[in-house]
């Protein structure tokens, strides 16, 4: 008699992880399924090529930071969610954002602001450092160590977190007074913050005629996405269903954020190619989580 064998499902992480007891309970999916992707050149740049997963980016993830859904990579302080390790700045447009957002922001949303930012505002001491910033390091493209800015951690979280029983709620503080004015929240919030859980990796590589270009890769940010630290978090919500509860795939619910990694025209090319499948009633390789959530 033949009896059917059993389908390995393989991990991706250690199964003594963190990550891996997640995925062998069925609170996570595993990282490595099926994945389609569309590619497509910059309309506006002939040597920029777009790589774009499709299986995310059709996927309803929803941010449940703030719900109790919302488990936190780390479980004793599930209220701070993955704001944990605070942000590293990308560039110095990042750190001058970041100047503005605190400039402007009231001091009712911030629960953690130093008390010395006013000071530091009206003196614009162009060497001193912003009292929201630390100096750290970061690993460059070599591996090697480099100096690099960062907000620090307070209590436990990024200095931005507010805590549950503050009276603008738990939370981001950039966030919640963004929203509350509706400002842009790709210009408010450091880029790391407003990325995730989308992840945008670039290289140059030479095309096949030798000619360079630039490729640009766009999709989800999982557990790898923090490196090896990531296979330790308590929880991470990219591959929870839980957390797959938006009525609207991925590319229509972060249009802004896509525009601001892309392009507005660059992200016109993609909308119309989702809007066409989804006419055609046609749908990339889903997501396991949006599949066990009953979208597809």
């Amino acid at each position: 008699m033949n009896r059917p064998r059993p389908r390995q499902v393989f991990l991706g992480f250690p199964e003594s992880s963190p990550a891996g007891r997640q995925i062998v309970a069925g609170r996570e999916a595993a990282p490595d399924f099926p994945r389609e992707w569309f590619e497509f050149v910059n309309p506006e740049d002939p040597h920029h090529t777009f790589q774009i997963d499709l299986t995310w980016l059709e996927s309803f993830w929803s941010c449940q930071f703030g719900t109790d859904r919302c488990g936190g990579i780390d479980r004793s302080q599930p209220d701070v969610g993955c704001c944990v390790h605070g942000a590293y700045l990308a560039d110095e447009t990042d750190r001058d954002q970041l100047y503005n957002a605190v400039a402007e922001m009231p001091a009712k949303y911030w629960q953690n602001r130093p008390d010395n930012v006013d000071a530091y505002l009206r003196e614009a001491d162009p060497v001193a450092l912003e009292p929201w910033l630390v100096w750290d390091e970061l690993d460059d493209e070599d591996g090697e160590p480099e100096p690099a800015l960062k907000t620090p951690v307070v209590g436990g979280a990024c200095i931005f977190a507010n805590r549950a029983g503050w009276p603008t709620g738990t939370g981001c503080a950039i966030h919640q007074w963004a929203v509350a004015e509706g400002r842009d929240l790709t210009v408010e919030k450091p880029e790391v913050c407003w990325q995730v859980p989308l992840r945008r990796n670039e290289a140059y590589e030479d095309r096949s005629d030798g000619v360079e270009i630039l490729r640009t890769v766009i999709g989800e940010y999982d557990r790898r996405g923090w490196g090896n630290g990531g296979e330790d978090f308590d929880w991470w919500c990219t591959g929870d269903s839980t957390c797959h509860t938006s009525d609207v795939p991925m590319w229509r619910s972060y249009e802004a954020e896509l525009v601001a990694l892309m392009g507005r025209p660059s992200y016109d090319v993609l909308a119309d190619h989702c809007r066409r499948r989804a006419a055609a009633d046609l749908h990339a390789a889903a997501h396991p989580a949006s599949v066990k959530a009953g979208w597809a």
